[in-house]
């Protein structure tokens, strides 16, 4: 079993060292691990700064082509590599790799095709009241078109297994979330969520 856990960046170098480092190299129930980055145009150095702290595998963009864009070539880029899983998190360090466990074991399970970490908004000190109400609603709003029940649906720290990723496409070229558990939820793909650490 083969996880690629995938890393969309613009102009991370700053914070991708710590980024690679929470990964987890070894998880029970996957035989190996590897980090791809998907350098989106940046202009900080940010694929020498991915090669230089441990990523395995690095694609560039000459110019920024924005986070769909990316998050196409990172899965087309993970089912090259024979991935049967792949962890979609943020160059920012904005998610605690050390969740990585958590969010593919209902994978691992046979539970569920997609995993979203769900960062319980409602406890995130530096969020407003209003940007709570607004996720919360969000969250409902979207769960209730794609007929799943997803807390958090604009997190971008996902799990996706091999038929999740060969089924979703990406058309937008800013965000992927949405569009994802829509898809996911009319296309009759399991997805469930799990409480991760920001």
């Amino acid at each position: 079993m083969k996880l690629v856990v995938q890393i969309p960046c613009l102009d991370e170098a700053d914070t991708l060292p710590a980024t690679l480092r929470d990964i987890p190299r070894a998880i029970p129930g996957i035989d190996r691990v590897e980090i791809l980055v998907i350098d989106d145009g940046s202009t900080d150095g940010t694929s020498d700064i991915a090669r230089a702290n441990g990523a395995d595998h690095v694609v560039t963009f000459a110019r920024n082509r924005g986070l769909g864009h990316a998050m196409r070539a990172g899965f087309d880029t993970a089912m090259a590599l024979g991935a049967d899983i792949v962890v979609n998190t943020d160059g920012d360090n904005q998610y605690f790799g050390g969740d990585v466990a958590a969010l593919v074991a209902p994978i691992l399970a046979g539970r569920a095709d997609i995993v979203i970490g769900d960062r319980q908004t409602g406890a995130i000190a530096h969020f407003s009241p209003t940007k709570r109400r607004l996720q919360r609603f969000g969250s409902r709003v979207i769960s209730r078109l794609a007929g799943v029940d997803i807390p958090d649906v604009a997190s971008g720290f996902r799990a996706y297994n091999r038929t999740a990723v060969m089924t979703l496409t990406t058309h937008a070229g800013f965000d992927h979330t949405v569009e994802h558990t829509i898809q996911a939820g009319h296309r009759q793909l399991a997805v469930v969520s799990v409480p991760i650490r920001t």
